[in-house]
């Protein structure tokens, strides 16, 4: 629902696990709670633990548009993305940094065999 109306401030109450989150993080990813708020620290509306882990994810917002088209002082993906980096490497927890941007489209066929698009017809994705 933050998402539908555009209020990001509550997306931090949304993602909050507490029937399995506090578990993993006790158990298998104590670096999960400091890099989570170090993540809000810098600038992320939220943090979770993606699924059962390992990625841990962090959503950010700049102005509206491509994240190309954007103004640098408009975007937090940076500061948010160094200081979850940062806390990764003081627990040793080897990883990387992916910045995408969310979409409404959902899964999509990229492969299909055999293929749909032809020499004269192509076809989204050239399935």
């Amino acid at each position: 629902h933050a998402l539908a109306v555009g209020n990001l401030d509550n997306l931090k109450w949304g993602v909050e696990d507490r029937m399995h989150q506090p578990q993993r993080a006790q158990a298998i990813y104590p670096h999960l709670y400091p890099m989570i708020k170090a993540a809000e620290e810098a600038g992320a509306c939220c943090g979770y633990l993606s699924g059962a882990g390992p990625t841990v994810m962090a959503l950010t917002s700049g102005a509206s548009g491509d994240i190309f088209t954007q103004r640098e002082k408009e975007r937090t993906d940076f500061s948010v993305a160094k200081a979850m980096m940062q806390v990764a490497q003081a627990y040793n927890v080897k990883g990387r940094i992916v910045v995408t941007q969310g979409t409404q489209e959902g899964a999509r066929v990229v492969k299909v065999e055999p293929p749909f698009s032809t020499a004269d017809i192509t076809f989204r994705d050239n399935v």
